[in-house]
């Protein structure tokens, strides 16, 4: 798979951030300015998300990659954690106005957030919660090379374990706009970065979480 992205991505990106900004507009930095239903569902991923994180760098000082932080509702669970006492947190997104809002939430000093499309810098873990799940009518296959593409270059800033979530496209009732992916797709994808590979769907929402461990000495 090549990493050249379709030329029309940055226009369907460009889409996403101004509607993205626009609920944060008319819903301020909560969960409805991210799109989410509801805050429980918002916290339930994100739990999922870091249940991967391995009990002992629970008690040591780890670095994490937030990809499409939005606010930085992540921040808000982990900060008070023993893993962030000397951690350090570092969300992107593609939106300007997101990053200010987080930046005036969270004035942290081992948060950091960054207007990008892309992870710049290295860390422990790598998170992504819904950041897939808004396509704006892209064909299919071209989402998929970008969900791909844009994973690919995640994991490379990633020192120990990548986890992601996407929509199921087993769900019967799917919202225009919204991409749903194949499990099976996704999990040949994950297990060309690495054979450590765990899917996750046994919790009440129609998506799947998928969880990528490095393998030292070993990666592809």
């Amino acid at each position: 798979m090549t990493d050249q992205l379709p030329d029309n991505i940055p226009d369907i990106l460009d889409l996403i951030r101004r509607v993205f900004e626009y609920r944060l507009e008319e819903c301020g930095p909560v969960s409805g300015g991210v799109m989410w239903k509801d805050a429980d569902q918002q916290i339930l991923r994100l739990e999922i998300l870091l249940s991967v994180i391995s009990p002992k760098d629970l008690n040591a000082p780890i670095s994490i990659n937030d990809f499409g932080c939005g606010y930085g509702a992540l921040f808000e669970l982990i900060a008070d954690e023993h893993m962030m006492a000397l951690g350090r947190y570092i969300g992107y997104d593609i939106s300007g106005d997101m990053v200010t809002a987080a930046k005036a939430k969270y004035p942290d000093p081992r948060a950091t957030f960054i207007h990008s499309p892309v992870a710049t810098e290295p860390a422990d873990y790598s998170f992504v919660s819904g950041t897939y799940n808004m396509h704006m009518g892209a064909p299919e296959n071209l989402w998929s090379h970008y969900v791909k593409t844009s994973l690919r270059s995640l994991w490379a800033k990633t020192n120990k374990v990548m986890a992601f979530n996407l929509l199921d496209d087993e769900e019967p009732q799917k919202l225009a706009d919204l991409y749903y992916a194949n499990k099976n797709e996704y999990l040949d994808f994950a297990k060309t970065l690495s054979p450590d590979v765990e899917i996750n769907y046994d919790y009440p929402l129609h998506e799947f979480t998928m969880t990528i461990r490095r393998i030292r000495n070993s990666d592809p």
